[in-house]
């Protein structure tokens, strides 16, 4: 796909590695949709910098983990935009909990937006490629849905399913959407975390050194550019799954 002039949904796109994935479509010359939820003012910073790189673009908000924040997100992007041609789903939580004491409403949260959200965007979202001849998705996954983290069961869980998603997804939109995922490993230094813990994270990995939202934003194109690839999760980690 050439992303010049595509029109992308992304979520989860005031800040961090989504802000990041936004910033990379702009810069090879997509269009962005910068969904968030509760960082408006961030998101409109977003906006501002990707409008610097002489693409369109708008900020819309609302709570991917509910039918309402969805439908408003791409009605919103229908009117600006006629469709779209690409979707990112990234907005996602990371909490921890305890599998003996995690209570139902934290569980369901977090699967609300990790996991629902993402396949009604992925529904919406297809809906409106197949009416422009096709498109592409590529799902925010984690390494913790390649690997079972105790401390996040919720997250965990939800990501894993992202993985399975993405392969659901792509035999059953195929041949006209295709649709792959991005399992980042440490590329965000998590909030409340100093340098020097961080920088030990990265000697961890066989690289020794962690990576950044630009290197999730070059797999994200990478995917979005490459035709004969769909169903595949691409892992970001810097070699930490095998270290």
């Amino acid at each position: 796909m050439n992303l010049q002039n595509k029109v992308a949904v992304v979520t989860g796109a005031a800040h961090r590695i989504g802000k990041s994935i936004a910033l990379g479509l702009a810069e090879a010359g997509a269009h962005v949709v910068v969904h968030y939820h509760q960082a408006a003012d961030q998101a409109q910073a977003t906006v501002t910098e990707i409008k610097r790189k002489n693409v369109r673009a708008v900020a819309v908000g609302g709570d991917l983990g509910t039918a309402a924040g969805v439908d408003s997100l791409f009605h919103a992007a229908e009117a600006e935009f006629g469709g779209v041609d690409i979707l990112i789903n990234s907005a996602a939580i990371m909490e921890a909990g305890e599998v003996l004491t995690l209570t139902r409403e934290a569980w369901q949260r977090t699967l609300d937006l990790n996991l629902t959200g993402p396949f009604f965007c992925a529904q919406s979202a297809a809906r409106s490629m197949l009416t422009r001849g096709g498109g592409a998705i590529v799902n925010i996954a984690d390494l913790a849905g390649l690997e079972p983290w105790a401390k996040y069961p919720a997250h965990s869980v939800s990501k894993a399913g992202i993985i399975m998603l993405t392969k659901v997804l792509a035999k059953a939109l195929a041949p006209h959407i295709r649709v792959n995922a991005v399992a980042p490993g440490p590329v965000a230094k998590p909030q409340g975390w100093d340098d020097a813990r961080w920088r030990t994270v990265g000697e961890h990995t066989l690289l020794k050194r962690t990576g950044s939202g630009y290197d999730v934003s070059q797999a994200v194109n990478f995917l979005l550019q490459q035709e004969f690839i769909t169903g595949e999760t691409l892992i970001v980690d810097g070699g930490s799954l095998y270290a």
